[in-house]
């Protein structure tokens, strides 16, 4: 071939890898609400940054007249690019082509990425919209599959990895979202299950539709296994790159840092005013977190799950710091099985790529209850108190209002290798509240008795100062001062080195 028709034939194969499955499907897509994969990744990146790999890759299968239907690219595009001049390897399923189904050189693509990934320490963001696996290459397309599930292992800890479905994600497709970092949904249009709809109603005889069985709201409200949910494809990947923003390269980088005009020593009185005088009555913790962080900017993760719970990034003095924060507004705050969950996970996260963990507790306890006992609220309660008993980065507490009991212990405590406690002059640090204790210590009192005794309980534990004079609070400190508190002890804590006892790995009750 001459070097003018090699040159022919690359734009060609390069048009026809530029065009997946054809006008029709495309504009199928686009009737759906959906842009197409390349469409996706020109939103998802700084412009002009993305450097495609394995564009003429295409797929061996011979079996059930695969062999005479071709399409360069086999349904995924894969490479490279920048999010606000950072790299990311990325890869984006493309459903005109084949329903974006997995084949096995489509798998070996995205493996390719994720390897590229790990050996230069840069964040993976996945782009799912499939079918699932290509039925017509049988086992090798599930052993595809594998593959990226061993990758997404490996890399579990070591690079940031964010899973953006935005179609059909069902059957073993599932499973690798599933263990990376963040997963972010569009509404009415993406779906994750193992089996759908049609096998359900024939195994157990329930009738449910895709979008109660696997939809983006019932992954971020009731299953959990989602993150956030976005009204369409552009929010979604908009909202992925402030995530990336947020994240370090890799687990050895450290905190990404950006300028901020945020003052560092900032006074805040409105929080002075922040817990109400009844004890009883709620406030929202997530006005004591936006005037705590940098320009009022948190990223919540979760917000729509366990609600009892707020977990989420923020920056202080430009660098990312993960906050977890009791809610009085749901449940009064308790501790629950999701709960527990959801802010263990995060946790662990935080620890695992360095991340500072600031905690405001304002917790009641864990919540009572047959169903909580039954579904293992120990166990899963257990979770919380070990991510943050191994967690090594540096941890600052404020304790607002309410610390009673085991859920004390847990929220970051000093015994829990809490760097530096603080407590607001409202903290109570008790083992229950007053009334409660009241009636167990002086069993068979009077209700004039019992309301005296509750007085002399209140007087000598609601207020942080015995737990001060134990040491288990550094100091207490005025509401107003927060930000500043937290921006100088981070910049303290910015070299602290501890260590945990080597193991191959620990076993978190899982």
């Amino acid at each position: 071939m001459t070097k003018m028709a090699i040159i022919e034939k690359l734009e060609a194969k390069r048009e026809a890898a530029r065009m997946g499955g054809g006008e029709k499907r495309i504009a199928a897509q686009h009737a759906k609400g959906r842009l197409t994969a390349r469409e996706r990744l020109d939103v998802l990146l700084d412009e002009g940054s993305f450097e495609e790999l394995d564009m003429y890759v295409e797929h061996n299968c011979i079996d059930f007249g695969m062999d005479a239907n071709h399409i360069p690219g086999d349904g995924v595009v894969t490479g490279s690019g920048t999010v606000n001049g950072r790299l990311v390897f990325v890869f984006s399923q493309d459903f005109t082509v084949f329903g974006g189904s997995l084949s096995e050189r489509h798998a070996q693509k995205i493996c390719k990425i994720m390897d590229m990934a790990m050996k230069v320490g840069a964040p993976v963001v996945g782009l799912n919209d499939s079918g699932g696996a290509r039925i017509q290459e049988g086992v090798a397309s599930l052993g595809g599959y594998a593959e990226v599930f061993q990758r997404n292992v490996l890399a579990s800890g070591v690079v940031p990895q964010i899973s953006v479905i935005m179609g059909p994600c069902a059957g073993g497709a599932v499973y690798s979202p599933a263990m990376t970092d963040f997963i972010v949904m569009v509404k009415d249009s993406s779906y994750m299950f193992v089996t759908g709809p049609d096998v359900v109603k024939t195994v157990t005889n329930e009738i449910v539709t895709q979008e109660e069985l696997g939809g983006a709201v019932t992954h971020t409200t009731k299953s959990g296994v989602a993150d956030i949910a976005f009204e369409n494809d552009i929010e979604a990947l908009l909202a992925a790159r402030d995530l990336v923003d947020l994240l370090p390269a890799n687990n050895q980088a450290g905190v990404p840092e950006r300028p901020s005009a945020d003052p560092w020593d900032r006074h805040e009185d409105s929080l002075d005013t922040l817990i109400p005088a009844n004890a009883n009555q709620p406030y929202d913790m997530h006005e004591l977190i936006r005037k705590t962080v940098d320009e009022g900017d948190f990223f919540e993760i979760q917000p729509t799950h366990a609600g009892n719970i707020l977990t989420g990034f923020g920056r202080i003095e430009g660098r990312t710091v993960g906050i977890v924060a009791n809610q009085p507004m749901v449940l009064a705050g308790c501790l629950d099985i999701n709960a527990s969950k959801k802010a263990g996970r995060f946790v662990r996260f935080c620890d695992a790529f360095e991340i500072p963990i600031i905690t405001f507790v304002d917790v009641p306890g864990f919540l009572p209850g047959v169903g909580q006992e039954h579904n293992g609220i120990i166990k899963h309660g257990a979770k919380l108190l070990f991510a943050y008993a191994e967690a090594t980065v540096p941890k600052i507490t404020v304790i607002t209002r309410k610390a009673y009991g085991g859920a004390y212990d847990v929220m970051s405590s000093k015994h829990l290798r809490g760097d530096l406690n603080y407590a607001w002059p409202t903290a109570e640090i008790a083992v229950m509240g007053a009334k409660g204790a009241v009636e167990i210590i002086f069993r068979g009192l009077g209700p004039d008795e019992i309301a005296q005794k509750t007085k002399e309980y209140e007087d000598r534990f609601a207020n942080p100062f015995v737990a001060a004079s134990k040491g288990f609070i550094d100091e207490v400190i005025m509401p107003h001062s927060t930000r500043k508190r937290i921006a100088l002890g981070l910049r303290k804590l910015r070299n602290k080195s501890l260590e945990n006892p080597w193991k191959k790995h620990d076993n978190i009750p899982l």
